[in-house]
C-alpha cells in the first residue's frame, strides 16, 4: 500500500493511448526551448495562481456523478467500457488540474482512483461504493479548500481509500467466477 503499489498489484484491463498531434506552431517557428526567464515567470504564475478551482472541480465531479448514475441504471446501448470511461475521464481531469491549483491531495486521490478504474473488470456494487468514496473524498477536499498534500489527514484519507481498494480486489480474487451479486450488471 505504498506509492509504488501501482494499480493495486492487479493487471491492467485498459491502458491509456497517447496521440501526438501535429504541432503546427512548431513547424512555423522551428525548434528551440524556452528561456530561463520565461520558465521562471510561468512557474511563478502557477505558484501564485489565485483562480478558484472549485467551479472547475465541481464540473468534473458532476460529470463523474453522471457516469456513476449511468452505472447504477445501465442502458443496453452502452457497453461497460463506455460507462467506465464516463466515470474515468472526469477523474483524469481532476488529476491533471489539481496540482495547478495547489490541490496536490486531489491529484494524488485522483491518481489512485484512475489506477483503480484501469484494473476493474466492471462497475459492480462493490466497485460503485469505492468510486463513490473517491468522489466524496475529492469533493470534501475541494469544499474544505484543503490545499497541498493535506498533511496527516490527507495521508489518512489516502490510506483509507487504498485499503478499501485492496479489500475490493482481495474479495474479487476470492469470489467464485459464477457468483453474481451484481445488481448493476453492465452489458458487454
Amino acid at each position: 500500500m505504498t506509492d509504488t503499489d501501482d494499480h493495486y498489484s492487479m493487471p491492467l484491463r485498459r491502458k491509456a493511448e497517447f496521440y501526438t498531434p501535429p504541432n503546427h506552431l512548431k513547424l512555423k517557428v522551428g525548434n528551440g526551448g524556452l528561456t530561463e526567464n520565461i520558465l521562471n515567470k510561468a512557474q511563478a504564475l502557477l505558484e501564485n495562481n489565485s483562480v478558484d478551482f472549485t467551479p472547475l472541480a465541481e464540473m468534473y465531479l458532476d460529470a463523474m456523478m453522471k457516469g456513476i448514475e449511468q452505472a447504477r441504471t445501465p442502458n443496453a446501448s452502452l457497453n461497460k467500457e463506455t460507462i467506465i470511461s464516463a466515470i474515468l475521464f472526469p477523474g483524469m481531469q481532476l488529476k491533471a488540474n489539481g496540482g495547478m491549483f495547489q490541490y496536490e491531495l486531489v491529484t494524488h486521490i485522483a491518481d489512485r482512483f484512475i489506477q483503480f478504474m484501469e484494473v476493474i473488470d466492471t462497475v459492480d456494487n462493490d466497485a460503485l461504493e469505492i468510486i463513490i468514496a473517491f468522489h466524496t473524498t475529492i469533493r470534501a477536499v475541494i469544499l474544505g479548500r484543503i490545499k497541498g498534500d493535506g498533511g496527516k489527514r490527507g495521508e489518512e484519507l489516502m490510506t483509507a481509500l487504498v485499503e478499501a481498494c485492496h479489500r475490493y480486489f482481495e474479495k474479487e480474487t476470492q469470489a467464485k467466477p459464477q457468483q453474481n451479486n451484481n445488481r448493476y450488471t453492465i452489458p458487454e
